[in-house]
């Protein structure tokens, strides 16, 4: 599987293609945050923040012209023929999802609706019917009426909307993702969301100063994730998973794979829900 996930592929500003373990195929990345703008610092994020993002705004009309490019390109083999993905070709002519993910959180832009409505009208131009439209989101926006209008248009056309939650506590909320925002209006805003729609709780767990996640923490998460259900939402299933690429943090550090393993099997145990692990 190709290692090489960068966000910058050759002149493309918003758009770029992954191999993706967990979309098991290519992946057309929509970066929605090429200001580099987040409202969390997570820990184990690699974007450079220090140095100054591409563009200010998303401009749909380029967002339009860049996204019909690269399905293009893809799809008539042009990514096969370069080095980076010379391992997999056979994988590159295969559109499995169209991903709003980037170099930021996508749902604080303002026009994240009109974003979505582009990304609908080139997967119905070149016939990407069983192509998925997936939202990467750390649901800290998730209660914005025009981020609810672009979660129903996704939800029409084969959305999935994977939703971060790392924490089961505030402290360990505010030591690992590092945001001004309360946990209580993320836990919010995953219930409201799950009620609507089915979610994929995505959660990166790691060692922090060497320790993995406590067991009172890792049984707090679990309960959040058990109020959510009980409250009528539905998590399809949950995606843990750790560090793949260097941090900026030292002391944010990987997990083994038996450690990560330890940690999908209680999650299992106190929730009875879907875990699949990726590390």
């Amino acid at each position: 599987m190709v290692q090489d996930h960068s966000r910058v592929f050759q002149d493309l500003i918003l758009v770029y293609p992954v191999i993706s373990r967990r979309s098991q195929g290519l992946s057309i990345g929509i970066n929605l945050n090429p200001d580099k703008r987040c409202n969390f610092d997570c820990v184990y994020c690699e974007v450079d923040r220090r140095t100054p993002g591409r563009a200010s705004v998303v401009d749909v009309d380029l967002l339009r012209e860049e996204l019909r490019w690269l399905v293009r390109f893809s799809l008539e083999g042009g990514l096969a023929q370069l080095p980076k993905f010379c391992e997999v070709p056979e994988l590159t002519r295969v559109v499995r999802d169209l991903a709003f993910s980037g170099d930021g959180e996508p749902t604080m832009i303002p026009n994240f609706s009109a974003c979505v409505q582009v990304a609908v009208d080139v997967k119905r131009e070149f016939h990407l019917e069983a192509a998925k439209l997936v939202l990467i989101t750390d649901s800290a926006g998730l209660d914005k009426a025009d981020v609810r209008a672009g979660l129903e248009l996704m939800a029409q056309n084969q959305g999935e909307f994977w939703c971060k939650l790392d924490a089961g506590t505030e402290p360990y909320f505010r030591t690992v993702n590092r945001s001004f925002i309360r946990l209580e209006r993320i836990l919010k805003n995953l219930t409201q969301t799950a009620q609507r729609w089915p979610i994929i709780v995505q959660s990166l767990f790691l060692k922090v100063q060497g320790e993995v996640m406590s067991p009172a923490e890792l049984e707090a998460y679990c309960g959040r994730l058990r109020d959510i259900v009980a409250a009528g939402g539905t998590i399809r299933e949950v995606h843990a998973y750790t560090i793949a690429r260097p941090t900026p943090e030292p002391w944010a550090t990987k997990l083994s794979r038996v450690e990560l393993e330890q940690i999908a099997t209680t999650i299992r145990a106190q929730t009875e829900l879907p875990v699949r692990v990726f590390d």
